[in-house]
């Protein structure tokens, strides 16, 4: 009964706060609410950070963005109009399928905001699928023509082992870097990561085990890089340089030539972004911090978002959840006290489509609602 009334009063809110008589749900369209998370979160910062999650699945956002609409708290988003190829519109709507069946979108009439950049970004194979990483190595291997010098890693501040980098030539927005781990001691390769660079700028992940086939997470055995969303965040839309000095391999560059060239990479990449008129401002370095805010504040939510979210006083949020214990996030520690997504879900008075235990790391649940 308790539920049935909180769905009530939600739906009540959600007439008062918001008209979706000029709003009109095709196939490629989908709305989206925004829920105010923390005290200096405004609908504009959230929008910019949303365009950057796009722009990091491939989207042009053609200037002037005539792909998002919005309406007091709701975005309204034409995949049609975001600059993203026919296979990534394929299955952003297959997506959609799913969602539009959710609990949530029934009863709402639209998604968390900060729950669809996570379906997007914190599912690897939703991340996978809609930039066109391949399943199999080799199949993205093909596409390009490795340079025969190849770097050497023995002193990373991401993987626990040693890595070999081979890199194409730069061609544009046209170029891999190949990562492979290896064990040290005996050489066995233990994994295979990838860096792309997308049309649109931004650069593109791949983690495969030492078979050749696609993972959704490094082996935590092995490296610190977990998931494609976490390496989003550590590279920030960059190719990165070397950080600490390496020591010099037979039948590899040397450390500082290998160094200068990472480096030219890096600088002839930052210009070609720069050069574009379409899209994020690579110029405004941290907007991407905003991306990952939007989904930080989802899976780690406050009860002043909760109570936004469910539509339900602040106080019976928090007697609701009084049995479970909050934390800071070490990141933003002025967030606040947060709670943890699958730990509140079961309080909600509708279900949301679940997302994946984590963004960045290893899941235990790994959600795949496209193929």
């Amino acid at each position: 009964m308790k539920r049935i009334s909180y769905i009530i009063s939600f739906l009540l809110i959600s007439c008062v706060n918001s008209s979706y008589d000029d709003i009109v749900e095709e196939e490629s369209n989908l709305l989206l609410k925004w829920n105010k998370a923390y005290e200096e979160d405004t609908l504009d910062k959230s929008i910019i950070g949303f365009q950057w999650a796009l722009s990091y699945l491939g989207a042009i956002l053609p200037n002037p963005n005539t792909g998002i609409r919005v309406q007091n708290n709701i975005l309204e988003i034409d995949l049609e109009k975001l600059g993203f190829k026919s296979q990534a519109i394929q299955k952003l709507r297959a997506l959609n399928e799913v969602i539009f069946a959710s609990e949530e979108y029934r009863i709402t009439g639209a998604i968390d905001l900060g729950r669809y950049v996570s379906l997007l970004l914190g599912a690897s194979d939703h991340y996978y699928e809609i930039t066109g990483v391949p399943y199999l190595l080799s199949d993205l291997l093909d596409k390009y023509d490795l340079k025969n010098e190849r770097g050497y890693v023995n002193n990373s501040g991401v993987s626990f082992e040693h890595r070999i980098i081979s890199f194409s030539e730069q061609n544009g927005f046209d170029q891999v870097f190949f990562c492979t781990e290896i064990d040290p001691n005996t050489g066995t390769i233990l994994e295979y990561e990838t860096v792309e660079i997308l049309p649109n700028g931004q650069v593109l992940f791949g983690i495969y085990n030492a078979e050749g086939f696609r993972i959704s997470n490094t082996d935590p055995a092995h490296s610190k890089a977990g998931k494609p969303a976490k390496c989003m965040w550590c590279h920030e839309s960059r190719i990165q340089p070397l950080f600490s000095e390496q020591d010099n391999f037979d039948g590899f560059l040397p450390y500082l030539e290998f160094k200068e060239v990472i480096s030219d990479y890096r600088s002839s990449h930052r210009a070609l972004q720069f050069s574009l008129f379409d899209g994020v401002d690579f110029e405004e370095t941290q907007q991407h911090t905003l991306t990952e805010l939007l989904y930080i504040t989802f899976m780690e939510p406050t009860a002043e978002r909760l109570s936004i979210e469910w539509g339900v006083p602040v106080a019976e949020v928090e007697n609701l959840l009084s049995g479970l214990t909050t934390h800071k996030n070490e990141e933003f520690f002025y967030l606040g006290d947060l709670y943890d997504r699958h730990e509140v879900a079961p309080f909600a008075p509708f279900s949301g489509l679940q997302v994946s235990t984590s963004v960045r790391e290893e899941s235990e649940i790994e959600v795949n609602y496209i193929n």
